[in-house]
C-alpha cells in the first residue's frame, strides 16, 4: 500500500513530503524543485544561509512555521498543510 504524502508548502510553492520528514528536507525538496540551492534564513548582514549540522546546534536553519519565527527546520516535523517561509525572499 501505497504511504500518503504530506502537502508542505515553503515559500509558496507546495511540495510533497513523507510523513515523518523534517521541515528541512521540505525546504530542501521545494530547493530541488525550484533548481536553487537550500535557504533558510539571512543573516543581519543580508546573506543567505543555509543548514549547517542538522541537530539544532548552529541555528542556521530557523525558518518562520506557520506565522511563528525562528524554528529550526531540523527539529521540526512536517505537518499536513503546514506553511513555511525562509529567509529567501525580503519580506
Amino acid at each position: 500500500m501505497a504511504e500518503t504524502l504530506l502537502a508542505v508548502t515553503v515559500d509558496g510553492q507546495t511540495v510533497q513530503v513523507v510523513p515523518g520528514s523534517s521541515v528541512v528536507a521540505a525546504v530542501a525538496q521545494a530547493a530541488r524543485v525550484a533548481k536553487t540551492g537550500v535557504v533558510t534564513r539571512r543573516s543581519v548582514s543580508g546573506e543567505l544561509r543555509g543548514p549547517l549540522c542538522g541537530m539544532g546546534v548552529c541555528q542556521e536553519c530557523r525558518v518562520t512555521i506557520d506565522g511563528v519565527r525562528h524554528r529550526l527546520a531540523c527539529q521540526t516535523l512536517c505537518a499536513e498543510g503546514m506553511t513555511v517561509c525562509t529567509g529567501r525572499t525580503e519580506s
